[in-house]
C-alpha cells in the first residue's frame, strides 16, 4: 500500500502573477502543502507537478520529490486536474514500473491546512475500502436547488426543479461545496474509469478553508497562521535558503 501526495504548481498563474512560489511568511506557498505532506504520518512520497525548473528547485529544496516537467498543454489556464493526474500516473509507470495506490491531491492555494486533517481523511478512505474518491466539501447557507436560471427564452426556472421555489431555505436538502482543501483519488477507479471522482466519492466535511486567489488573500492568511502558532511554519524554518 503506498500513498503520494501529489501538489500542482503550474508557474501561469494570472490573477497573482507566481502565484504558487509567492513568499507567506517567508517561504513560497507551495512549501506550505509541502511541510503539510512531510509531516503526515499516512503519506510516503511528496511529489510536486510542475511545468516549471525554477518551481521544481524550489520544491526540491523543501523535500518534495520533482521527478519530471509537466507538458506545458497540461499547465494552461484551462487544463484539467485529472490531465497533469493522468501525466503523472504514466510517468510512474513507464519509469518506475508502478503507481501509488492512492494519491492525496493537495493545493498549494490552501496553505493552512495540517497534518493531523490529511491522516484523518485518509483513515477514512482506507477504512471505505469501496470508495473511489474522497472530496473536502463546506456547507452552503443558501443552496442551489433556490436559484433561477435563464432558459433560451429569456425567462426564469428552478436552477434544479421548481418545487423548490417557494419553500424556505431551511426545507431544502442541504448543499455543500467542494473547496479543495484535501482531496483523495483511488488511482485504479482513475486509470479503470479515466475519473477522479469516480461513483463513490466521500465527504470530507471540514469548515470553509479559504483559497489563495488575490493579493489580500495573502494578508489574510497570514495573520491565520501566526495566530495558530502553525507547526508547519516551525518545520519550514528548518529550511535555510
Amino acid at each position: 500500500m503506498q500513498i503520494m501526495a501529489i501538489i500542482p504548481a503550474r508557474s501561469g498563474s494570472k490573477g497573482v502573477p507566481q502565484k504558487n512560489i509567492r513568499p507567506l511568511l517567508g517561504h513560497p506557498l507551495l512549501a506550505w502543502s509541502i511541510a503539510a505532506a512531510k509531516l503526515s504520518k499516512c503519506i510516503d512520497r511528496v511529489l510536486v507537478s510542475t511545468d516549471s525548473e525554477d518551481y521544481a528547485q524550489i520544491a526540491r529544496h523543501y523535500g518534495a520529490e520533482v521527478p519530471f516537467l509537466r507538458p506545458t498543454a497540461y499547465a494552461r489556464d484551462d487544463s484539467l486536474d485529472i490531465e497533469f493526474i493522468i501525466h503523472a500516473l504514466k510517468w510512474l509507470r513507464e519509469h518506475e514500473g508502478s503507481v501509488p495506490d492512492y494519491l492525496v491531491h493537495l493545493r498549494p492555494t490552501c496553505p493552512n491546512r495540517d497534518s493531523e486533517s490529511i491522516d484523518r481523511a485518509v483513515e477514512i478512505m482506507l477504512n471505505n475500502t469501496e470508495a473511489t474518491s474522497l472530496i473536502s466539501v463546506h456547507p452552503v447557507i443558501y443552496p442551489p436547488s433556490k436559484y433561477y436560471k435563464l432558459t433560451d427564452a429569456g425567462l426564469l426556472e428552478g436552477y434544479m426543479s421548481d418545487e423548490y421555489n417557494n419553500l424556505p431555505r431551511q426545507s431544502c436538502p442541504q448543499a455543500y461545496q467542494g473547496n479543495g482543501h484535501i482531496d483523495l483519488y483511488k488511482t485504479a477507479n482513475i486509470t479503470k474509469a479515466g475519473s477522479l471522482l469516480g461513483a463513490k466519492a466521500l465527504p470530507f466535511i471540514c469548515s470553509n478553508p479559504g483559497d489563495i486567489d488575490a493579493e489580500e488573500d495573502f494578508i489574510s492568511v497570514e495573520a491565520t497562521l501566526c495566530a495558530s502558532e502553525s507547526t508547519l511554519l516551525k518545520y519550514l524554518s528548518t529550511f535555510v535558503d
